[in-house]
């Protein structure tokens, strides 16, 4: 883990942005005080309708059955589950013990799972027999002492594992002990561990709520719970807020909408994708917007075309950047004004601190920044000694200290020895009527080194623009000529993360293949 310096825990601790209470003590405080809250999970395959109280009784029956097999504080317990009931019973079963949670995506595959647990060795994992393209493969999970699935295992049904007689209260665990490891695809082969404490965990819940104190809006969650932040927002947030619980296994743009009008519910922040396919639906109407207030865009780079197009429609847009390592590191407040919500990314949250190093990377420090990676060398890399974490992303501060990320390091276009911003040209290739979404991406270039490759998922209906098409745009925009794409490709969906996040180190290298072919 990496080095907390003493001055900033004491600090952290003075100023309340960390306490003694654990991620359990948490959950069955605020689960007390509302039991009978919502709970509905909307499946084609495994609906379920019942209350906070209710999943409790589940997972405390979990936490006994756990306890009587040796499971308590400092145990990992994994699983991989879509946004079902049975992911929030783990979780907070989890948490009542006292061990660290880990949530694994369910469309992982198994060289990614067989990756995970082989790090995180857990004590207790939690699947499910099947789901869309997974399913339980007993040899992954062997070296697991305890497995529950859910759907009928014989011998590992995840129901066996349920006590008789639920477990009263939490096991007392040191709260500066790990809580959460979440496992995040990047720039590296194999997805990172990232360590979070209770003290981190919790910070970063106290964040959100504060966030979020003027919204009671009954959200649906589709973003995967096998993801942290969806497992944050979907099982500990409602739950510090009073809030029902509303979970869809799939995200189906369609079936959100429909449930706008049948149940009342919203989607009221995530990726710049969750909220462009509803708008690209052709079930959408100003009825179903009229249920959407406001929106919160982070996750992934937010083009300015997006939130001037969602801004258009009378929705309140604000967004926000962090990422696993550090979650909340800047973010406007839905009151800020409309040119700082739509065009930066906000300020320095509370507790927290950025600057900017000398080539532009955005360096950040706060208590809700976690202890580091469970690869050693990803943390020494990473972070410094003075606490800081060095993100890899490039931004830039207005007068008035609202940060806008202008890019990753890794995603800078060097053609013929000049620096082109990836997000710049993106922009510009939002301006075009017919196109959805653009990634922009480095491909190899003989000549020049590299050239700009644009990789684009146009609109329903709508064809593909010609590069010719792609250049008189430009010159109309102004643009220099050497930052006009040189190479266009059409596809219909981008390898997106857990959080609907582009994977572009995906696309770079289909890219540079695709180059090295022709």
């Amino acid at each position: 883990m990496r080095t907390i310096p003493d001055e900033l825990c004491k600090r952290y601790i003075a100023e309340g942005w960390w306490s003694l209470e654990t991620i359990g003590d948490l959950l069955a405080e605020r689960i007390a005080a509302a039991p009978g809250t919502e709970f509905r999970v909307h499946s084609q395959v495994r609906p379920w309708s019942g209350t906070f109280g209710d999943v409790e009784h589940v997972a405390r029956r979990l936490a006994a059955g756990l306890r009587e097999r040796g499971v308590g504080p400092g145990d990992v317990v994994a699983f991989q589950l879509p946004n079902w009931m049975e992911a929030a019973a783990t979780f907070w079963a989890a948490s009542f013990l006292g061990a660290a949670v880990v949530p694994i995506v369910h469309f992982y595959g198994r060289k990614e799972l067989e990756h995970i647990l082989a790090t995180a060795q857990p004590k207790v994992f939690i699947t499910a027999e099947r789901f869309g393209r997974m399913a339980y493969e007993p040899d992954v999970s062997a070296g697991v002492p305890i497995v529950g699935v859910v759907g009928g295992v014989v011998g590992r049904d995840f129901d066996d594992l349920l006590a008789d007689e639920p477990m009263s209260g939490t096991l007392a665990a040191d709260p500066g002990a790990p809580a959460l490891i979440a496992f995040t695809s990047g720039t590296t082969s194999a997805p990172k561990g990232v360590v979070h404490s209770h003290q981190t965990l919790g910070c970063e819940a106290r964040q959100l709520v504060q966030r979020n104190s003027a919204d009671d809006a009954k959200n649906l969650t589709a973003t995967p719970v096998g993801h942290f932040i969806g497992m944050v927002g979907a099982f500990f947030i409602p739950v510090m807020q009073g809030l029902p619980v509303h979970l869809a296994d799939i995200w189906d743009p369609g079936m959100a909408l429909a449930l706008m009008k049948s149940d009342g519910l919203t989607v009221g922040g995530g990726p710049p994708y969750f909220v462009t396919s509803l708008l690209d639906h052709p079930d959408c109407t100003p009825e179903h917007l009229a249920h959407v207030k406001q929106f919160g865009l982070g996750g992934s780079v937010v083009p300015t075309a997006v939130t001037r197009r969602i801004a258009d429609l009378g929705i309140i847009v604000f967004r926000a950047y962090g990422s696993t390592e550090h979650p909340s590191i800047t973010a406007s407040l839905n009151s800020a004004p409309e040119d700082k919500r739509l065009l930066t990314d906000g300020c320095a949250l509370p507790g927290v601190e950025v600057r900017l190093a000398e080539d532009g990377e955005i360096i950040s420090r706060g208590p809700d920044l976690c202890l580091g990676y469970l690869d050693d060398a990803l943390t020494s890399r990473a972070f410094d000694s003075d606490g800081w974490y060095h993100t890899g992303d490039i931004g830039v501060f207005d007068e008035d200290g609202y940060l806008t990320v202008t890019d990753r390091k890794s995603d800078l276009i060097i053609r013929g020895g000049e620096n082109i911003s990836a997000m710049e040209v993106e922009e510009v290739l939002l301006g075009m009527p017919t196109v959805a979404e653009a990634i922009v991406v480095a491909a190899p270039d003989e000549r020049f080194g590299e050239r700009v490759a644009a990789v684009l998922r146009v609109r329903p209906d709508a064809s593909m623009p010609s590069l010719e098409q792609v250049r008189t745009h430009f010159e109309g925009a102004g643009v220099a000529r050497q930052k006009w794409p040189e190479l266009l490709v059409e596809v219909a969906e981008y390898p997106r993360t857990a959080s609907g996040k582009v994977q572009k180190n995906i696309i770079r290298d289909n890219i540079a293949q695709t180059s090295r072919r022709e």
